[in-house]
């Protein structure tokens, strides 16, 4: 298991930039495909981005692709999320999370570990 801890969220106009951070520990992170959800008010979580345990695939939801990029630098424990371009739709409360399989989906329950969110607001 790892324990995951977001941050990096905050209020920002739309057309603007954040960088999310999340960083692991409790497990050896190169195990561990990673992802990031959010959830909007009154939304189920929705898939946003996923990355391999390496780094070597990434994967994106429809809404997010060419605006967001994911990342993960194993030596340090972190995964990212670039998020450039943002829009009032993307206000939710993001999480990281992580799985033991090889290939990160697109479903929330899919994960084994999740952090405790950081809420992203873009305003206009």
């Amino acid at each position: 298991q790892v324990q995951l801890v977001e941050s990096g969220g905050g209020l920002v106009q739309a057309g603007g930039s954040l960088r999310l951070s999340c960083a692991a520990s409790g497990g050896t992170f190169s195990r561990y495909s990673m992802g990031w959800f959010r959830q909007a008010p009154g939304k189920e979580h929705e898939f946003v981005a996923a990355i391999s345990r390496i780094g070597g695939s990434t994967y994106y939801a429809d809404s997010v692709k060419g605006r967001f990029t994911i990342s993960r630098d194993n030596a340090k424990n972190l995964v990212y999320l670039q998020m450039n371009s943002l829009k009032r739709e993307d206000t939710a409360v993001y999480y990281c999370a992580a799985t033991t399989a090889p290939r990160p989906g697109a479903v929330w329950g899919e994960y084994d570990d999740w952090g405790q969110g950081t809420q992203v607001t873009v305003s206009s």
